[in-house]
């Protein structure tokens, strides 16, 4: 799995003079929840950029005063003006304790329903899924191979090894949809 590397420094001081000091310096205050105790620090937002503006799910290894901390994104915020970056939170992998993720999908093959001139729709690009951290994946695979025209795929269908699938079992996440000229196609040949 792809692991981002964030060098910081731990946070002294606290309360809202401190904070507007650090984001004066471009850097961003940031904690790590989850381990034996909170961890304030702060880092540079540029250090950021590839954990926050990715769609892909990744690790992120918070290097503090020579501690490593093992880490998977929480929760941002970002300033309601500039859409600037102005904290985060990230929740330590701890290896015998479970973890709620959002991880992307990824549709395999190609649908049958494609093929007979249907339209492949996607209506949930990620799943909210528990997990230990050694069984987490960068995507979770759906194959589509299967699917007909006006067929669904629900989360209930989704098959993931040691992974709790939080969301709604009957949430449609994939469907392939009638073309207008199959509907077309279909009026004329009734008439």
């Amino acid at each position: 799995m792809k692991t981002i590397t964030i060098e910081g420094q731990l946070r002294t001081e606290f309360g809202k003079r401190a904070t507007r000091q650090i984001r004066s310096q471009a850097a961003v205050p940031a904690v790590i929840y989850g381990g034996a105790k909170e961890i304030n620090f702060s880092a540079p937002a540029a250090a950021f950029k590839g954990l926050v503006y990715t769609p892909n799910f990744q690790l992120a290894e918070v290097k503090l005063d020579g501690a490593t901390y093992r880490c998977i994104l929480k929760d941002l915020q970002f300033d309601k003006v500039s859409d600037e970056l102005i904290h985060v939170d990230l929740l330590e992998l701890i290896d015998d304790k479970k973890v709620v993720a959002t991880i992307p999908l990824k549709f395999t093959g190609s649908a049958k329903g494609v093929k007979d001139g249907g339209r492949f729709v996607s209506k949930i690009k990620a799943l909210k899924v528990k997990a230990l951290p050694k069984d987490l994946k960068e995507v979770i695979e759906v194959p589509v191979d299967h699917l007909e025209i006006n067929g669904n795929i629900r989360v209930e269908d989704v098959k993931a090894e040691n992974i709790e699938i939080l969301n709604s079992p009957r949430i449609p996440i994939a469907s392939i949809v009638m073309t207008r000229q199959l509907k077309q196609e279909e009026a004329a040949a009734k008439k």
